[in-house]
């Protein structure tokens, strides 16, 4: 009995999700700091959690691993999905909260400070700690607007004022700059080789264990491309992200890699920040709108008469409202709930993530309409299947039939859906913020970045980075997101496999 307890599929999810939870317990105690994890770092979670259930699930069924199989053999989708991990580690990393204590007296209680930081602003203090007066250009030196300057002799001129931390460290930044910038690169250039080139050896010699093949061999198959999956597109997406990472941790360092805003914050800086913003709105939100989607759309499809007109009514009745207007004023009555109730929030990043629930919550009430309409048609046409009548015919209960048959043959329509929607839904974040009924605007996110170039762009000489930044974050998100959905629907969609 204890050996078919401890071969069940669950022990080693549970196991996995035992010690993710006792490092975050005690993860405050050993930097010394009070953790304040936010109700979205807390639905992040849960997430995660699903999904490693969701994994191991998947990979005890040989029928779910096939098409999974399809996907990860695609050289794009496989890069598509190398980027994606990199975007969530970011996420996941800006999603451990906690507060610093603050300088205490001897035999004195440790008081800890209102400003909340995360995992990443620990990683990144070099990005976000050096702040400088305005504006200035990517990897530049000197402030962006020129400013008086007063002489020794009493008179005044009118010069570009070196940074405070930019480029600081060179003595003749017209002369040094480049060369110094050039360095830099080829150290980072030089480093991602020798890194990824030792996970490779250490991959090969992993499988030259369990092959029982020669490791030549193998170093052969893996440059010709020659493995089952993509093993080698895998390795220049890393290579890549890798050199991009300790670019930045090296250059970041002395420059302002993407130029700094209005207010002299790092744009790299904001726009690292602002992945966590856009990762919440994709997921959070599909994970409101599926309860609705699959349980109106199966029961309507499955029960048709008067049920199917009711649900046909509520979301009939739901499109016809438009959507930014109810979700402008689904956002304005949270900000009067906490206006009214300042008491219950201690810090302002509190306020801020309660918006962005809410607008995760709202995203998925409004956006369910569409899912509802395939399933309800999927439903109406398995129905009618002999499979379906005949357990009908034998008094199955109908929820049992639904549970065992329905859902089942329509779960592939609901993953093309889910992975199709992510992108718009990150999409939809940056529109609602730019009009004004988005995220809250103490919150890093691209839509906001969006929202203050627009003032940026009408400037003279214009001040375009903070705009490209932020487009260029969102747009390879969204390009990863768009390849993987195409990836999952050519391996799921039942028409596909038959073309």
């Amino acid at each position: 009995m204890p050996t078919l307890i401890f071969r069940h599929w669950l022990i080693k999810p549970a196991l996995f999700i035992s010690v993710i939870l006792l490092f975050l317990n005690l993860l405050p105690g050993w930097l010394g700091v009070k953790s304040a994890y936010l109700l979205t770092d807390k639905f992040i979670l849960l997430l995660m959690i699903m999904l490693v259930i969701i994994v191991t699930y998947i990979r005890r069924h040989e029928h779910l691993c096939q098409p999974w199989r399809q996907v990860f053999q695609r050289k794009i989708s496989m890069a598509a999905i190398i980027f994606l991990l990199a975007y969530l580690i970011v996420g996941l990393l800006d999603s451990v909260h906690f507060r610093l204590p603050l300088p205490a007296e001897h035999n004195k209680p440790v008081h800890y400070s209102v400003d909340v930081k995360s995992l990443l602003d620990i990683l990144a203090t070099d990005l976000h700690s050096k702040v400088e007066k305005t504006y200035s250009a990517p990897f530049a030196t000197q402030l962006f607007s020129r400013e008086s300057v007063d002489k020794p002799d009493g008179s005044s001129v009118r010069i570009y004022p070196r940074l405070k931390f930019g480029g600081v460290h060179l003595k003749d930044p017209v002369a040094d700059k480049m060369a110094d910038i050039l360095k830099r690169l080829s150290i980072a250039i030089l480093w991602s080789i020798g890194i990824t080139l030792l996970f490779i050896l250490l991959f090969v010699l992993r499988q030259s264990f369990y092959q029982r093949v020669s490791v030549r061999l193998l170093l052969i198959r893996f440059l010709n491309g020659r493995f089952k999956l993509p093993w080698r597109t895998a390795a220049m997406c890393c290579w890549l992200i890798l050199f991009i990472v300790l670019f930045i941790a090296d250059a970041g360092s002395f420059y302002h890699i993407l130029g700094t805003d209005k207010v002299g914050q790092d744009v790299l800086y904001l726009s690292v920040k602002s992945i966590r913003t856009g990762l919440v709105i994709g997921t959070l939100t599909t994970l409101v709108m599926l309860p609705f989607a699959i349980m109106l759309g199966v029961v309507a499809g499955f029960f048709r008469g008067w049920i199917d007109d009711i649900i046909q009514y509520i979301y009939t009745t739901l499109n016809s409202i438009p959507g930014v207007l109810l979700i402008a004023a689904a956002i304005l009555s949270i900000d009067v709930y906490i206006a009214n109730h300042p008491d219950m929030f201690s810090t302002t990043i509190e306020r801020a993530d309660l918006r962005l629930l809410a607008l995760c919550f709202i995203l998925g009430i409004t956006s369910w309409t569409g899912l509802c309409r395939l399933l309800r048609g999927e439903s109406f046409k398995l129905r009618e299947l002999e499979y379906i009548q005949a357990a009908e015919a034998f008094g199955v209960k109908k929820m049992r039939i639904i549970r065992k048959h329905i859902i089942p043959n329509i779960s592939h329509i609901v993953l093309i859906v889910v992975v199709l929607d992510f992108s718009g839904l990150v999409l939809a974040e940056a529109v609602l913020s730019y009009v004004g009924v988005g995220v809250d605007p103490s919150t890093n996110s691209w839509g906001n970045m969006i929202n203050g170039a627009r003032l940026e762009m009408a400037r003279e000489p214009m001040v375009w980075w903070s705009l490209v930044a932020a487009f260029s974050f969102m747009f390879i998100l969204v390009l990863s997101a768009n390849l993987f959905s195409d990836a999952v629907r050519d391996a799921f969609d039942p028409h596909m496999q038959r073309k």
